[in-house]
């Protein structure tokens, strides 16, 4: 057993020329499609914030409340999406269809996470707004949610709102334990804090739910879709891609969560708050994963090359970020 004062392991290493010069620590928990753990490092047991690793579950919260969307919409509703142009253009037609506008939206103003995306906004005049933050998809979800119910939209982000209470009630039941405490996320909407193993299993049921309920109806929508719940240019989008079935969701402060088809599902946290070594970590949880039985068509090229993420110098590779992870 670890001791309060033990730190967490590390998780990945930073080497250049030959050198670790940097360690990212933290922890991380596997679980079979039971909930059962077959792996774990760290703390897996105490309450964490998950940050947007809790998407999926607040998405299924508004969908079985009275949401209606699907596919491409649902995926967004999910999101934290890059500030593409498609990403933008579907939050306005959440909004639209619900009677809503861009200035019901109580996420902070930003600019476009995807770099092209930022440079061709900033070039045309751009400024930061409601709806190029990345978390502006589920804001619009959240409000067409409130629209559908009859309930106010002006408090939507208030934890004793309906809807935030319908969240809660799912996310504890889904995790298999009570919420721990609520806090305020980036974006501004309430952090609903839950174990790392607690997401794990979270992950895993949203995959295993049953057809036409409202949890595999997110799931998906956002494996059908992932550059819809995520970006173009982003890590999690390809990762799906290649494992077929695939479901995952990062979050800021270096947190993730995913889980295969079948049920087995994981989640990491960071400690330093980096996200750079997630794919690195990520793909080779994968990778194992696959080895210990996983889908056939799978690209294992891909996560071959993403569990050794190059380190650059004079814009040449000279290193790598490289996975330290315990054996399943």
């Amino acid at each position: 057993m670890r001791a309060a004062n033990e730190p967490h392991p590390v998780l990945a290493e930073v080497i250049r020329s030959g050198y670790a010069e940097s360690w990212h620590r933290g922890s991380l928990v596997v679980v079979d499609e039971r909930g059962v753990e077959l792996l774990a490092a760290g703390t897996t047991t105490e309450p964490m914030f998950p940050r947007s690793s809790n998407k999926p579950m607040q998405a299924a919260a508004m969908l079985s409340s009275g949401l209606d969307l699907d596919d491409e919409l649902l995926a967004l509703a999910a999101a934290s999406h890059s500030g593409e142009d498609f990403h933008v253009e579907g939050v306005r037609e959440i909004l639209r269809d619900a009677g809503l506008a861009e200035s019901d939206l109580q996420c902070p103003p930003d600019l476009p996470l995807d770099e092209a995306a930022r440079t061709g906004f900033l070039r045309a005049g751009g400024e930061p707004d409601r709806i190029h933050m990345n978390c502006s998809g589920k804001h619009a979800a959240m409000l067409a949610t409130c629209a559908a119910n009859g309930w106010p939209t002006g408090t939507y982000r208030d934890p004793a709102h309906p809807l935030q209470q319908r969240i809660r009630q799912l996310i504890g039941r889904l995790a298999n334990e009570p919420v721990a405490a609520i806090g305020v996320d980036g974006c501004g909407a309430p952090l609903m804090s839950i174990s790392l193993i607690g997401l794990a299993r979270a992950f895993s049921t949203v995959v295993r739910a049953a057809g036409g309920t409202a949890m595999r109806q997110v799931a998906d929508a956002m494996r059908a879709y992932p550059v819809w719940m995520s970006g173009t240019t982003r890590y999690e989008a390809a990762l799906m891609a290649a494992v077929p079935g695939l479901l995952m969701k990062p979050g800021a402060d270096g947190v993730c969560a995913f889980a295969l088809a079948d049920g087995r599902a994981g989640s990491v946290k960071i400690d330093d708050g980096g996200q750079r070594a997630l794919p690195p970590v990520l793909a080779a949880l994968l990778m194992d994963l696959m080895a210990a039985g996983g889908p056939r068509d799978a690209n294992l090229d891909v996560l071959d090359r993403m569990a050794r993420t190059p380190v650059t110098g004079g814009g040449l590779p000279v290193g790598e970020i490289r996975p330290v992870l315990p054996k399943l």
